[in-house]
Order: C-alpha cells, then sequence, then structure tokens
C-alpha cells in the first residue's frame, strides 16, 4: 500500500533535469538547435518537455553557455540516457553537463570542439569595411567546414564580431578556414579561439 502511493505521488510530481550547454549560441539559435528537436523527442516518448531555457553573458555581452530546462514525469536512468543521446546526436561541445536535480547528480558530456573567429571591427582600412561582408565570411566557415563542423551562432560585440564554430576537431576546422582567414580582407587582425 505505501509502496503505491508513493509511486503515485512520483508520478504526479514533476521532475527537473538542467542542461548546461557550453556552447556560445543566441537564444534564437537555442531553441533552433536543442530545445525544438529535444521537445518533439521528449514528446514522442512521452517523457516530458523542455520547459525553459537561460543565456549566461560576460560583462562585455558576449554568451558564456547556455542551458536548457526538462521538466519530466520521471527523472530515471533511462530518460536521462534519452536526453543525454539525443542531445549528443543533436551535437553537443566538451564541457556541456546535465544536472538531475532530485539525486543531485551532474553527468559530464558532448563530443564537440569549437572554434569561434573574432572579426576586428575597429582597426581595418574604412575601405575594407566598405567593401567587404561579414555575411559572406559567415556562408564560407560553413561551406568551408562541411563535414567537419558548421557555424552554430555568432555574436556583434562593440569593437569586434565573433562567429562559433562547432565540429568533431578544432585543429580541423581551423586548417580549412585558413585560406580565408588569409585572404579575406575583412579577415585581417582576426583572432581564433578554442572554446571547447
Amino acid at each position: 500500500m505505501f509502496g503505491l502511493f508513493r509511486k503515485k505521488q512520483q508520478e504526479s510530481e514533476p521532475q527537473f533535469i538542467v542542461v548546461t550547454i557550453n556552447a556560445r549560441i543566441q537564444p534564437m539559435h537555442r531553441g533552433e538547435i536543442y530545445e525544438d528537436p529535444l521537445d518533439e523527442i521528449l514528446a514522442k516518448n512521452s517523457v516530458g518537455e523542455v520547459s525553459g531555457g537561460g543565456t549566461l553573458q560576460s560583462q562585455t555581452g558576449e554568451i558564456e553557455y547556455c542551458d536548457i530546462e526538462i521538466q519530466v514525469k520521471n527523472a530515471s536512468d533511462e530518460v536521462v540516457d534519452l536526453i543525454k543521446s539525443s542531445l549528443e546526436q543533436l551535437g553537443v561541445p566538451k564541457g556541456s553537463k546535465i544536472k538531475v536535480e532530485a539525486s543531485e547528480s551532474e553527468i559530464d558530456f558532448g563530443s564537440l570542439e569549437g572554434l569561434a573567429i573574432y572579426l576586428n571591427g575597429t582597426d581595418l582600412d574604412d575601405e575594407v569595411y566598405a567593401n567587404s561582408d561579414s555575411n559572406h565570411v559567415y556562408s564560407e566557415l560553413d561551406r568551408l567546414t562541411q563535414g567537419i563542423g558548421k557555424v552554430y551562432s555568432y555574436w556583434q560585440g562593440p569593437t569586434e564580431t565573433a562567429f562559433y564554430l562547432y565540429g568533431t576537431s578544432f585543429s580541423q576546422m581551423k586548417a580549412k578556414i585558413s585560406e580565408l582567414v588569409n585572404n579575406y580582407p575583412l579577415c585581417q587582425k582576426c583572432r581564433i579561439e578554442q572554446i571547447a
């Protein structure tokens, strides 16, 4: 009898899982890349839903990482595994975490590496800004890294514009974009950082 009551209580009270994704992506991209597809998977398996999300920004306004809050009927190992494997199929950077609030357990996951390229927005000749297009850089970065990575998001700061790429290998992505970086005028004085 007590076991039955306990089981009913567990079914009626939702449990929460918070996924911290080590990706510098804007809220709209977080929704497109992770939240919407994950919500569909959770609904299809009748285990829960994405109930919220958040973004942590640094003092400069640049995004550091994002969170997805998931409400589930039961935070069982099977449900956690479904969330983890689904997100890994969508592509999650190294350094991401799943926190199960009920058990206070934390699982490290993610396999992608990240590359940020920061275009210098203040120190180039005026004609470079007038005759170059950051949209061209974005599409070329995506094209050149096809098969090993892609541009997930971007950020426009006060003095630079960043594009964030995630893929199987930072060094391979860096090698693939080197010709663009070395030859396209808008890429002069840019900096490249490994972010995952």
